[in-house]
């Protein structure tokens, strides 16, 4: 059984910073690509930042310059780093990840259960 489990939600001040951290846990042969997803009240969910295993990564347009995603491989983590918050960063974010298992010779997509990012003074 694979977990991913995300923590460091919260609320803060417009211009403020928080740093969500994701774990990923369980009988894992390896990970691929891993990020973080949002999803606003009343919107679609999207992608906010993506790394592979290899380090490479992509953003949001809209958090670019913002935010920082960084995992390190041998903890099975992945962190995203926001800065300079906006009240339209408002959202749950999921934290996503390609794991291959003893049970599948390719990786599964699994998503943790969202931790709530609220910007509001």
């Amino acid at each position: 059984q694979v977990r991913l489990v995300e923590s460091g939600g919260g609320l803060v001040q417009p211009e403020g910073s928080l740093r969500l951290s994701c774990v990923a846990s369980g009988n894992i042969v390896s990970i691929h690509a891993m990020g973080w997803f949002r999803q606003p009240p009343g919107k679609r969910r999207e992608l906010v930042a993506r790394i592979t295993s290899g380090g490479s990564t992509n953003y949001l347009d809209s958090v670019k310059g913002r935010f920082t995603i960084s995992r390190d491989n041998a903890e099975n983590t992945v962190d995203l780093q926001m800065n300079s918050l906006k009240p339209e960063d408002t959202a749950v974010y999921y934290c996503n990840a390609d794991i291959v298992t003893p049970l599948r010779n390719w990786a599964y997509n699994y998503w943790g259960q969202g931790t709530q990012v609220t910007i509001s003074s």
